[in-house]
């Protein structure tokens, strides 16, 4: 006998059932949709490619000269403003040179007074000569009379370089450029007691009429651009010109060319120091700024693929081919240069290869790929 809560347990028990089977019917198709996706794929090809790279860089003048007095005093003139451009040569300070005139004219007073005790030394020693000669005066008067005369030569000596070192010093009481640059900070002023101890230098010349910029890359950049000219003296010879990215975002007007590559590799950081040379005819840089150096590097009929056809595994990276319809995962090797939107393929893809060029990273090993 079919009762009233009979037939509501039925209804019911249809429902789940229903239900069940709908979840199951979507279940598949999603299944279906996954394991079919649709992936823009591209044939592997070459083709030339220029990579520009960043690098952290700081500025410096050609010769950077820290200006520190030789002698003792209180400045008693400032002869040059912050940010002058000197020439070399020119008077920069001038320190109190009244303690070393009188040190000279000393000096000097003392040369002739040991002029006058030679010549009188050398007239006895000349008589007792001519004395000893005639008998009147004994060998020990001739002898301490020589010696007398070899006393005062050494006393002129001596008188004369006491001159020499008392003229230096008043001359560098005239503290002057020892280059053409630019005049840097001056933390002393006139009445300022200075010494060749002070903390800071008087100031510091920068020759910038060219610029020095150092900047660093790791070794694999190192060995991917020696790989890439042949040799280090090949790279340096052939490497086109770069530029210079200021602080400012803006990119200088001026092109710069490396100079030179360090030939040590730093142990803590793993890079190796690079310096390169840039022009400054408006003196817009300055010793002490920083930027980017931009390094452009060509490869020549190369194989290029987006970075969004890849994954990166740790230290690897992978593409997916396209083999028989289904996706291959195939390990490739890449230039340790890029833009952060290609790669430089150096291993691991042939010319004719399908790859799947866009969401790399959905993909999974012996999906259908259509």
């Amino acid at each position: 006998m079919i009762t009233t809560d009979n037939c509501k347990k039925w209804w019911q028990l249809m429902g789940f059932v229903s239900c069940m089977m709908w979840l199951m019917s979507c279940g598949k198709s999603t299944e279906s949709q996954v394991s079919m996706g649709n992936y823009e794929t591209m044939k592997v090809i070459t083709s030339d490619k220029a990579l520009t790279t960043a690098y952290s860089a700081t500025i410096r003048g050609r010769q950077d000269i820290d200006i520190y007095p030789q002698v003792s005093g209180t400045i008693q003139e400032l002869c040059v403003a912050e940010g002058e451009k000197v020439q070399k040569g020119q008077t920069l300070f001038i320190i109190d040179q009244v303690p070393y005139q009188a040190a000279l004219n000393t000096a000097e007073a003392n040369v002739k007074s040991a002029k006058a005790s030679l010549a009188t030394a050398k007239l006895t020693y000349e008589s007792n000569k001519e004395l000893r000669a005639q008998n009147v005066v004994s060998d020990y008067t001739l002898r301490t009379s020589e010696n007398s005369y070899l006393t005062a030569q050494a006393g002129l000596a001596q008188a004369e370089a006491q001159e020499v070192n008392a003229r230096n010093n008043l001359s560098y009481t005239v503290v002057k450029s020892p280059s053409a640059g630019v005049v840097g900070t001056l933390p002393y002023r006139v009445g300022a007691l200075v010494s060749a101890s002070i903390p800071q230098p008087l100031t510091t010349i920068s020759d910038n009429s060219s610029m020095y910029v150092y900047f660093s890359m790791t070794e694999n950049q190192l060995l991917s651009l020696v790989r890439q000219y042949g040799t280090l003296d090949s790279a340096l010879m052939q490497m086109p010109d770069i530029q210079l990215q200021l602080n400012d975002q803006s990119l200088y007007e001026e092109k710069g060319r490396i100079e030179s590559i360090s030939g040590v590799i730093d142990r803590q950081t793993g890079t190796v120091s690079i310096r390169a040379v840039f022009p400054n005819p408006t003196r817009l840089l300055h010793s002490g700024a920083s930027g980017h150096v931009i390094l452009p590097s060509t490869y020549e009929d190369c194989i290029v693929i987006p970075q969004e056809a890849t994954v990166k595994q740790q230290d690897k990276v992978l593409v997916y081919k396209v083999v028989d319809g289904k996706a291959v995962s195939t390990l490739i090797t890449v230039a340790d240069i890029d833009d952060g939107r290609t790669y430089v393929v150096t291993g691991g893809l042939a010319v004719g290869d399908e790859i799947v060029a866009k969401g790399a990273g959905l993909v999974r090993e012996g999906q259908p790929v259509k």
